[in-house]
């Protein structure tokens, strides 16, 4: 029998919905904590295939999800073009900002498969163990990974992007482009290793206005999933604009996706009639429910459930787990999900 999850993205609407969370492979989990202890180091523990399959197959064991998430992160595709990447305690990935043409030009594909390897036997391994729920690969998507890689870390408004997208579009489209390529070799390759849906995290989409948003996320993820289907026409893809906001209907009709995540802000209500019935909603409880959990968690489950029957949905975050999370929250919210 087809895993729920695939005959929610093929636009069957499957009740109750099937579940997974957005990073339910971490820092709420005491196991994984243990795991990055052990590793010392977060990107060590990225590239790790033993150590990286492990925490990804984690949350399956404590909770019957029905897909798991590859265990990376998204500037793993700036590494991989030979941008030097290192994490700081508390402060995310910490990267060389990319200015100039000068520093374009020292970015390369030629070690892309090299160096994001090791992730792909993550996938293989992940693959053979996973049994019934669906294995998720993923990737930053080129927009997002734009942000990192020209601001150099993280950021509330990653000006130094967006202003060079304002300024000289011409070397941000060079940068853009090269992202795209690179995601298309990371990607291919999780698929090859038995990847069975493929996810683009834009989560600095909303910082732009429509214009900027068509050309910048719109488009090249657009392009992305059209290369995608020539070689592997039968992985879905799920895309995650986060605080798209009005701009949802259009990133689900033109982007590509067979599955559309939506974040904690936006009211599933009007996320439904926005975006086609053929194509999958995802998520979209507040992280901090599921923190309070109990009856304001629960309440907010429902809402979400009662807004979504009918269509297909996977449920989900509106974004990832945050640190605090008790396990148990996360083990009452399945069981809610189940019972309906």
């Amino acid at each position: 029998m087809t895993k729920t999850v695939l005959r929610v993205l093929a636009g069957e609407a499957v009740w109750p919905p099937p579940v997974w969370l957005m990073r339910q492979a971490g820092r709420y989990l005491p196991e994984y904590r243990a795991m990055r202890a052990q590793a010392g180091d977060f990107l060590k523990l990225c590239l790790t295939p033993e150590l990286a399959a492990e925490i990804t197959l984690q949350p399956l064991r404590r909770f019957a999800m029905d897909a798991a998430i590859l265990f990376s992160d998204l500037p793993i595709v700036s590494l991989g073009l030979g941008q030097a990447l290192r994490y700081a305690e508390g402060e995310g990935p910490i990267l060389p900002p990319i200015r100039t043409e000068a520093d374009l030009d020292a970015l390369s594909l030629d070690r892309v498969a090299d160096i994001v390897a090791p992730v792909w036997e993550t996938v293989r391994r992940v693959a053979a163990g996973i049994g019934p729920a669906t294995l998720i690969g993923f990737s930053g998507a080129p927009f997002t990974v734009a942000c990192y890689m020209v601001e150099g870390h993280g950021s509330r408004e990653f000006a130094a992007a967006r202003l060079m997208a304002y300024r000289d579009p011409a070397l941000f489209q060079r940068l853009i482009d090269l992202i795209i390529d690179a995601n298309l070799i990371y990607l291919r390759g999780q698929a090859d290793a038995g990847a069975e849906v493929l996810m683009l995290f834009d989560s600095w989409a909303g910082m732009l206005p429509p214009d900027e948003f068509r050309r910048w996320v719109i488009h090249p993820t657009a392009r992305l999933a059209a290369a995608l289907r020539e070689t592997h026409p039968h992985v879905p893809l799920i895309g995650f604009p986060r605080l798209a906001g009005s701009m949802l209907g259009d990133y689900a009709l033109s982007a590509g996706m067979q599955g559309v995540a939506i974040d904690t802000a936006m009211n599933p209500t009007a996320a439904a009639a926005m975006v086609p019935p053929t194509i999958a909603l995802q998520g979209n409880l507040d992280p901090l429910a599921l923190v309070a959990g109990g009856p304001a968690m629960h309440a907010a489950a429902g809402k979400i459930l009662d807004a979504l029957r009918g269509r297909p949905h996977i449920f989900n975050l509106g974004h990832g787990i945050v640190p605090q999370t008790p396990p148990d929250h996360v083990g009452a919210l399945v069981e809610q999900i189940r019972a309906v």
